[in-house]
């Protein structure tokens, strides 16, 4: 039987993160996209905090007019910025089990013109 695309993302997700985990001195930045909005966060696994986050929904993000590709290059330009506030510079992405295409490639490259190194 074949499997959903959630079931799928799931799998790859879960592949990912065997890999990819975030320490303090690189932590994690994942990714999450539905439909509408696209958030961020930057964590350190061994402790479980959130270092910082952001999302589309934050108010100074949503009161912009844009695409959600621009805006998903903005979510990542704040989420860069908070975390350079905490003092990290260097990151290991983790796509969240989508495609490094569209808005989350651009919010990846909008962290990378903020100052963060991944």
């Amino acid at each position: 039987m074949a499997l959903t695309k959630h079931e799928r993302r799931i799998r790859i997700k879960n592949r990912i993160r065997k890999i990819v985990s975030g320490t303090e001195a690189r932590p994690r930045l994942t990714v999450f996209r539905s439909n509408k909005e696209i958030y961020a966060q930057i964590v350190d696994d061994v402790t479980g905090k959130t270092i910082s986050a952001a999302s589309s929904r934050d108010k100074d993000i949503s009161s912009v007019k844009a695409t959600k590709i621009e805006l998903a290059k903005l979510v990542g330009k704040t989420v860069a910025e908070k975390a350079m506030k905490a003092g990290i510079e260097t990151i290991a992405f983790d796509r969240g089990g989508y495609l490094y295409h569209g808005r989350v490639k651009s919010l990846a490259e909008g962290a990378r013109e903020a100052g963060l190194k991944f």
